[in-house]
């Protein structure tokens, strides 16, 4: 496996770094790897993930109102006769 060194790199980005790191429960050195692994993806895996978020957000919304899901109307239910 290939090492890599990053100099000079500003403490608010480390700081950044670690902290998004905790988010994802794991060490900065585990996050960098993920972060460059998604970096380098498939040209067009990330636009198509991108595709499919802005798709699933898109579900209900209503006149312009990211915060609101709208269900379509339930209908009463059938009487089923069980005689």
């Amino acid at each position: 496996m290939a090492a890599i060194i990053v100099r000079n790199l500003d403490d608010d980005v480390r700081n950044r770094l670690r902290e998004r790191a905790a988010s994802h429960q794991r060490s900065m050195e585990s996050e960098v790897r993920a972060i460059l692994t998604e970096a380098v993806a498939e040209p067009g895996l990330a636009q198509a993930w991108l595709e499919l978020a802005s798709e699933v957000r898109s579900v209900g919304r209503v006149s312009g109102d990211e915060d609101e899901l709208v269900l379509p109307a339930r209908s009463l239910p059938r009487k089923i006769d069980f005689s």
